[in-house]
């Protein structure tokens, strides 16, 4: 999705047209409930890794009610034809509203439940703590980047230092740890997974009026457009340059898995066998993403 709204935002870029408010802030929440989805899949299957089955067991359960909760509101369980040019596809219901507000209001506390577990259960504690470790200098130096990079004290995240509409008015907390870890990896799931449910509690509440899609004219020949938002994984960056006729004459999309690969192999490093898939997971790099 973040894919989606990069695309979108460079072409909007390059036609110079600013999407309604209702639209941004309908984008913000489908963006903040993708990076729920994915928190909590891979923390339960980070559980998983570390011998604990009873995590994935439960964030499986909370993923599921969100992805249910999400068509319900908004048509789709995971939001892949959502951000259209312009705005959105589909406009949020009132019982989707309302579906959407109960869902996070059960999930945040029984989350909270869950991550005291994680911290207090010995071996899943033993697995996390110390695995994978990138030092923060060795971050910097390899460029790591969104969620990975801010457990390793990157301090940046484009909702923070670069925001668009909805972002701009919402002062998202930054999450930050500095052991680098796959145990600070797992704290910031948590951070960001509390602070995505706040920044959606507070759209849906304050959603504006009007409109969810605008008309976007076709860009001139030769025109340059540029998108980038922080997807869950990280910075997605897009740039478009237009032919004729409205066509696409160059695209290039940038995910953050180009850069953070690399970083994976120093962080398996001096650790034992077993814990590959562990490691793999808390970073949950593309594959295809780093083909594109």
């Amino acid at each position: 999705m973040a894919f989606s709204w990069a695309y979108c935002q460079a072409l909007e870029g390059m036609a110079g047209v600013t999407i309604p408010p209702r639209g941004a802030a309908l984008r913000g929440i489908a963006l903040e409930l993708e990076r729920i989805a994915n928190h909590l899949g891979d923390l339960g299957a980070l559980g998983n890794d570390a011998g604990f089955a009873f995590g994935l067991a439960q964030f499986s359960r909370l993923k599921e009610s969100v992805l249910r909760a999400s068509e319900v509101a908004l048509g789709q369980r995971y939001l892949l034809d959502l951000i259209a040019p312009g705005g959105t596809s589909v406009d949020i219901t009132e019982p989707g509203r309302a579906a959407l507000t109960a869902c996070l209001q059960d999930i945040v506390p029984q989350a909270a439940l869950v991550r005291r577990i994680y911290e207090d259960h010995a071996g899943v504690r033993d697995r996390f703590k110390g695995a994978g470790t990138v030092a923060p200098e060795l971050a910097a130096r390899l460029g790591l980047t969104g969620f990975a990079g801010r457990a390793s004290y990157q301090r940046f995240d484009w909702r923070v230092d670069l925001p668009c509409e909805p972002y701009a008015g919402l002062s998202v907390a930054l999450a930050q740890h500095t052991d680098g870890d796959v145990a600070a990896r797992v704290s910031i799931r948590f951070d960001e997974l509390f602070e995505s449910c706040r920044l959606v509690h507070i759209l849906l509440e304050q959603l504006p009026p009007g409109s969810h899609r605008g008309e976007v004219p076709e860009p001139a020949l030769g025109s340059f457009g540029v998108g980038l938002i922080e997807g869950w994984r990280g910075p997605v960056w897009i740039g478009l340059t237009a032919a004729d006729s409205g066509a696409i004459q160059r695209c290039h999309a940038h995910d953050p898995s180009w850069q953070n690969w690399p970083i994976l192999e120093h962080a398996v490093i001096g650790n034992i066998v077993p814990d590959f898939p562990l490691i793999n997971k808390s970073f949950n790099l593309s594959y295809s993403g780093h083909d594109l």
